[in-house]
């Protein structure tokens, strides 16, 4: 069992910056694939960014590559995601997932929070 408890998001205006945080624990957190995934309203879930603890690689979606950047502390097991540049399209549910590979597809991904709204409107 994996634990996921999210904190940070808010709302901010088109091209500034929010920080969102990540505390993982339960078994075999070395061994997962962590990350955050994101849904709009009406839309599917779109994959945003993942990290390997046991390797530190990281995937990031061709929307966010450059103003996202995903970092995690093996030794606290936290990941934090900050945003840079935001936009009105950033604006959506964020979730921290884990699972037990890398993949960009939410249904390959066992672990969910509970989610964190971030808007970026004028």
């Amino acid at each position: 069992q994996v634990q996921l408890v999210e904190s940070g998001g808010g709302s901010v205006q088109p091209g500034g910056s929010l920080r969102l945080s990540c505390a993982v624990s339960g078994r075999t957190v070395s061994s997962r694939t962590v990350g955050w995934f994101r849904q709009s309203l009406g839309q599917e879930r779109e994959f945003v960014a993942a990290v390997m603890f046991i390797s530190t690689l990281t995937y990031y979606s061709d929307s966010v590559k450059g103003r996202f950047t995903l970092s995690l502390d093996n030794y606290k097991n936290t990941m934090d995601l900050q945003m840079n540049n935001l936009k009105p399209e950033d604006t959506a549910v964020y979730y921290c997932v884990a699972g037990n590979y890398y993949s960009r597809s939410a249904d390959d991904y066992e672990y969910w929070g509970q989610g964190t709204q971030v808007t970026v409107g004028s």
